[in-house]
């Protein structure tokens, strides 16, 4: 792992294989089926690039919504990689972090959900600029959102999780998205909840 940010080790090794365990629900896709089927409505995206994609929970709701559509993972732990792997063979799914990905086509979208908060802060410029390689059309993050950067303890350990306004750092970087949509996603939600989510669609509006 000779120059991964602690962050990309940290998710890497143990932890994240202990992260699948802990996500492997079929509540979490009926929740994503809701977030994304707001999200995206009355969008047909026929291609879809997911960084951090785990074990697929995000996709497999996407598969839901759109039974035909084409998936592409982005999945740092092998473990979680090869859990993928196993369960949807038709997915290609590039085991790496998202700053040694080759992927050199471009997608109809490309979703962050719960991602770019475990990354080290320095990697976001690039990350962003990946993704705007990538997306032909949209862009979905649903992060945690705060309007200025702050680092907050995760599940015991320092500099594992980061609150900014990541929506707002992509559109300043790459003035040809804009914001089409937004939301929020709560905890409390009776019928599906999920975390404390706010999500931002992006679209490509310029060259």
């Amino acid at each position: 792992m000779t120059g991964r940010t602690e962050q990309e080790q940290f998710w890497a090794g143990d932890f994240g294989i202990g992260y699948i365990e802990r996500n492997d629900d079929r509540e979490i896709v009926a929740g994503n089926v809701r977030l994304f089927s707001e999200a995206l409505r009355g969008l047909k995206p026929s291609s879809v690039l997911e960084l951090g994609a785990n074990i697929g929970m995000n996709l497999a709701a996407l598969r839901v919504l759109y039974p035909s559509i084409e998936l592409s993972a982005i999945e740092i732990n092998s473990t979680a990689a090869q859990e993928l792997s196993s369960r949807a063979p038709d997915i290609q799914v590039e085991n790496c972090s998202i700053t040694e990905a080759s992927f050199s086509r471009q997608f109809d979208l490309v979703l962050s959900k719960g991602v770019l908060i475990h990354l080290n802060p320095d990697l976001l410029p690039e990350v962003y600029g990946r993704i705007g390689r990538w997306a032909s059309r949209y862009v979905i993050f649903a992060e945690y959102y705060n309007p200025s950067p702050v680092a907050i303890p995760y599940r015991g350990h320092d500099d594992r999780l980061f609150k900014r306004d990541f929506a707002g750092e992509f559109l300043a970087l790459h003035p040809e998205f804009s914001l089409r949509d937004y939301g929020f996603v709560y905890r409390g939600d009776p019928a599906h909840p999920l975390d404390d989510i706010t999500w931002f669609l992006m679209e490509r509006t310029g060259k």
